[in-house]
């Protein structure tokens, strides 16, 4: 008899490989529209280093469980590499390296002084307790402290873990090194050295992205209909920041459903109502499937929840005018072709969900200097760096006649590839 985790797992393990893959395909085309020799491609298709580490944490009830970890460092030639630490049964080693990998393109599309990196534990926080949880936090730190730091490797929350880890993740570097370091990491809270305006970041980014390409489309965003796949912090805060500038927002889901007015979802009452992992759809009767709204008629469709979301099956169906991917790799490398055929204009996830480590830098900066800017001042400066990134990717799509995601893995890989070439590497 065959167990269905069993291939669930199979089949989870085969996706974050094709996610790896597919990213691999476009940094080779990318470089190849660039010239650059075969080589290149050699040095960035994986990251440079990889650790994995086994932490043993004593749990509440007296026993002692064994949990594995990563770290992937993607590419340390234009800096330190930089990225997030999540905590998620399904973390795998391909998928770590995956993810550094866009961290790299991130850096470079928003050109900060970074090289990609990323961590994740293969645990379920949701069925831990809050000093198993902090137990597993400093031990993670513990197993990997060699080859982080703030001129080395600098972390940052990603899904399911938040500022309360990041501070217990400070706090055991420091006491490691004897000295504060709050440059170490970054997602903080506020009191601990952390940046105004990081927790909603990535969603101010996205925002501004689809701002832009509404311009590109004339679509005005006060009435347009805006469907938002996902209610977790980028799908929730971009949910609320849409529905304050006007725009109806017609759908929404969750990963037990969707919901759907095409009047438009009271956003303020559905925030006050979703739980701490961005549960809301359990409360209502009426729902629809993820893939329904997918399908919804709309103007913006935001695909904010997980991988694979928009593939070659259901392209076709797909009626938005533009789509802006929040989430990583929500769209496949075929499906991009489709919806760019069909005149959709897609803003990929490397530069949509780059506000993140925008502000990630911001935090890391405003550390090193010991001066703190208001929010203001953060949301000033993230703007200009969105803007900019935008331009540049829509500029060269139009001149090189390329989609919108070769584009931005062109601008985003081309940093790297000149910084190891000047370091000798290549």
């Amino acid at each position: 008899m065959v167990d269905k985790n069993e291939t669930d797992n199979e089949q989870g393990k085969k996706k974050k490989r094709n996610v790896l893959e597919s990213t691999q395909s476009v940094i080779h085309e990318a470089l190849d529209k660039l010239g650059y020799p075969s080589e290149v491609y050699e040095l960035l298709k994986e990251p440079m280093r990889l650790m994995t580490v086994r932490i043993p944490i004593r749990m509440d009830d007296g026993s002692t469980k064994i949990f594995t970890g990563y770290r992937a460092q993607h590419n340390d030639s234009v800096g330190p590499t930089k990225g997030g630490v999540r905590f998620h049964p399904d973390v795998t080693e391909t998928e770590v390296k995956a993810l550094s990998v866009w961290m790299s393109l991130k850096a470079g599309i928003v050109d900060l002084p970074y090289g990609g990196g990323k961590g994740g534990i293969v645990c379920d926080p949701r069925e831990m307790s809050f000093r198993e949880l902090e137990r597993l936090s400093r031990g993670y730190v513990r197993a990997i402290s060699q080859i982080v730091g703030p001129t080395k490797d600098i972390p940052a929350p990603d899904v399911f873990t938040n500022s309360q880890i990041m501070a217990w993740m400070m706090d055991e570097y420091s006491r490691i090194r004897e000295f504060d370091s709050p440059g170490f990491i970054t997602g903080k809270p506020l009191v601990l050295g952390g940046s105004h305006g990081r927790e909603s970041a990535t969603a101010k980014g996205v925002t501004i992205c689809i701002r832009e390409a509404a311009k590109k489309k004339d679509i005005k965003i006060e009435g347009a209909r805006v469907v938002i796949q996902g209610f977790g912090n980028a799908g929730s805060f971009l949910a609320k920041f849409m529905h304050d500038a006007g725009a109806k927002i017609v759908g929404i889901s969750d990963a037990y459903g969707a919901l759907h007015d095409p009047e438009g979802l009271d956003i303020d009452y559905l925030l006050d109502r979703r739980d701490s992992f961005g549960t809301v759809t359990k409360l209502f009767k009426e729902t629809i499937t993820n893939q329904e709204l997918l399908e919804l008629d709309c103007d913006i469709l935001v695909p904010a929840a997980i991988e694979n979301q928009i593939t070659e099956e259901n392209a076709h169906q797909i009626k938005a005018s533009i789509v802006v991917e929040a989430a990583n790799g929500p769209t496949t490398i075929e499906a991009t072709k489709i919806l760019t055929e069909r005149g959709i204009l897609l803003v990929p996830d490397v530069l949509a969900s780059s506000g993140g480590v925008t502000v990630s830098y911001f935090e890391w900066v405003q550390n090193n200097q010991g001066y703190y800017w208001t929010e203001e001042e953060v949301e000033a400066k993230l703007e200009k760096v969105m803007v900019n990134a935008f331009n540049s990717i829509y500029r060269t799509s139009e001149t090189r006649r390329v989609d919108m995601r070769l584009s931005a893995y062109m601008v985003g890989v081309r940093k790297m590839a000149e910084a190891s070439r000047f370091r000798g590497w290549i």
